[in-house]
Formats: structure tokens, C-alpha cells, sequence
């Protein structure tokens, strides 16, 4: 039992200062696994967007619109910011689409399909995307101390 206490907390040391001091890897590491299980349901919805028969084919292309969403995605919207605001954020929905089509360009396997089922596809891993984070993120206020017991009489 002492031979496996060792490397345990090694284990826990190194994950807790990955966490500490790499927390945009960890965001990127945790986006990237939404967009696997995001692109998944699209495919598995939208008719005319798949992956081929590869998971391997998924995989890469959710780290390919990760890294496009992290990188390009701010500089189109930066961009486009008047029709964004002219549109009420809708025009949003045209730039994960038009992520969604960049990642397919660069994917060779990876198949959109056509304007209106790719945009069906950004609805679709927008959606599934908000649901996970919802999920996975912790609520913030717990840690901000906003939920502490109030001193004092009510």
C-alpha cells in the first residue's frame, strides 16, 4: 500500500500545479474534449456531416476546430463586431458555421456538407457545447465566497 502512496501523491502534486499554472492548457484540454463529443452528436444528427468510419478522423478534427475557435475565431468576430451587434450576437451563428467550414477545409475527412446543414451543425455543437460547459464548469460563486453565511441578524 506504501509503494502506491508515493507515486499518488507525486500524481496529485503534479495535477494540482498543471491546474495551478496551466490553466489555459486545462481549458483548451477540456474544450477540446467538448468538441469531440459536440462534433460526434452533430455528425450523428445532421445527415450530410460525418468523419468517415475513423474516430481518429473526429478526434483530430475536434482539435482542429478547437485550435480555430481559440485562435481565429476572436479576430472574425473582432471583424465582424458591427454585424454582431447590428444582429443581436445572431451573426455568431454564421461565424461558428464558417468555423465549422475552415475545420472542414483542413480536415480532409471531415465533411460538413452544405451551407444550410452546417449551419444546422454550428446550432447543434453550440448547444451541446453550452450544455457540457454547464456541466463541467464549476460554479464560480461557490468559490468566490459570494454563498457565505451572512454575519449578523437578519
Amino acid at each position: 500500500m506504501a509503494l502506491f502512496a508515493v507515486p499518488a501523491a507525486w500524481l496529485l502534486q503534479t495535477a494540482s500545479w498543471i491546474c495551478h499554472h496551466h490553466g489555459m492548457w486545462i481549458a483548451l484540454l477540456i474544450a477540446w474534449l467538448s468538441n469531440i463529443v459536440a462534433l460526434f452528436v452533430a455528425a450523428w444528427i445532421v445527415p450530410e456531416m460525418g468523419y468517415g468510419d475513423d474516430f481518429w478522423v473526429l478526434f483530430i478534427a475536434a482539435l482542429v476546430f478547437t485550435l480555430v475557435n481559440w485562435l481565429v475565431r476572436p479576430l472574425v468576430i473582432l471583424l465582424a463586431l458591427p454585424a454582431v451587434i447590428f444582429t443581436f450576437g445572431l451573426a455568431l451563428i454564421l461565424i461558428n458555421t464558417f468555423m465549422l467550414y475552415l475545420t472542414d477545409w483542413i480536415v480532409p475527412s471531415f465533411e460538413t456538407g452544405s451551407f444550410g446543414w452546417t449551419l444546422l451543425a454550428a446550432i447543434i455543437v453550440s448547444i451541446v457545447n453550452l450544455v457540457l460547459g454547464l456541466l463541467i464548469k464549476p460554479d464560480e460563486r461557490r468559490w468566490s465566497g459570494l454563498d457565505a453565511p451572512s454575519s449578523g441578524a437578519r
